[in-house]
């Protein structure tokens, strides 16, 4: 492993890459990640008991497809969104006309104490600077009585089917590799814990499962090469020889013609104290 590979995957160990990962373009990331959102947001925002009377936030949004489902739910007039990408946001917005889409870190939320019935976040904890800091942020814009939820890929036990096949791949060239099981909120129970700590009451802590379709080997493959998020920016730091390794490893494990995966999120829901 390279200067430079064996740099990103210390940096994905210790979840410090947002800034890193999510600069390719928002249909890129739809290809790669965002086929499986609306299986999930639907899931979380049933997990948030988010109906149609609420004003809701999603924290960290990307290109918007928790959004999507929120403004679907609540309308887009009663959603705030917020990304520290710009061309996230910019497609969210373009995404979700009518909702409230800023540029900012989930750490610093830029709105008052109590302003949402719910605070929601998809598969972003785990980028969080200070996950601790971002779930206090949440808590603290949510009313007294609201609603704080969010959700991270299981790949600490390996329930994210995709990233699974990826990361097994990958350690078949290079058993030193970790990849993503040690970001926040990867392990079970780990959100849960963090929602205690910030102060929430009844906390429930469980699972939510997204399902993505495949064309084929190439539409699971070519996504990875776009280095959209640890898994591809970490398949970009390679040699060619290291990729051509790592796509027959995934190859073998995956069926021919059409196919579709499953994938397992932790989550976790808290109230905020009267």
């Amino acid at each position: 492993m390279g200067a430079f590979a064996e740099g990103l995957d210390t940096a994905i160990r210790r979840g410090l890459t947002r800034a890193v990962q999510f600069t390719a373009p928002a249909g890129d990331y739809d290809r790669f990640m965002g086929r499986y959102a609306p299986t999930l947001a639907a899931a979380l925002a049933d997990e948030a008991g988010v109906t149609s009377t609420m004003r809701v936030l999603d924290v960290g949004c990307g290109p918007g497809g928790l959004t999507r489902e929120l403004a679907a739910r609540v309308g887009a007039e009663n959603v705030a969104a917020i990304d520290p990408a710009p061309h996230f946001v910019a497609a969210c917005r373009e995404r979700n006309p009518g909702a409230d889409v800023r540029e900012g870190v989930a750490e610093a939320l830029p709105w008052a104490d109590g302003a949402f019935d719910a605070a929601l976040s998809s598969l972003v904890i785990g980028f969080m600077r200070d996950p601790d800091a971002g779930v206090g942020e949440m808590a603290r814009v949510t009313r007294r009585g609201g609603t704080v939820a969010a959700c991270m890929w299981d790949t600490a036990a390996g329930g994210m089917t995709m990233l699974r096949i990826f990361w097994t791949a990958v350690r078949s060239v290079d058993p030193r590799v970790e990849g993503e099981r040690r970001m926040a909120g990867t392990a079970e129970g780990d959100i849960a814990e963090r929602f205690e700590r910030a102060g929430l009451e009844d906390v429930v802590g469980g699972e939510l499962t997204a399902r993505a379709e495949y064309a084929d080997f190439d539409d699971f493959w070519e996504p990875f090469t776009f280095a959209v998020g640890p898994a591809g920016h970490y398949l970009s730091s390679l040699s060619d020889e290291r990729r051509a390794g790592i796509r027959e490893a995934c190859r073998v494990a995956l069926p021919d013609g059409a196919f579709a995966l499953d994938a397992r999120a932790w989550c976790a829901r808290g109230t905020v104290a009267v």
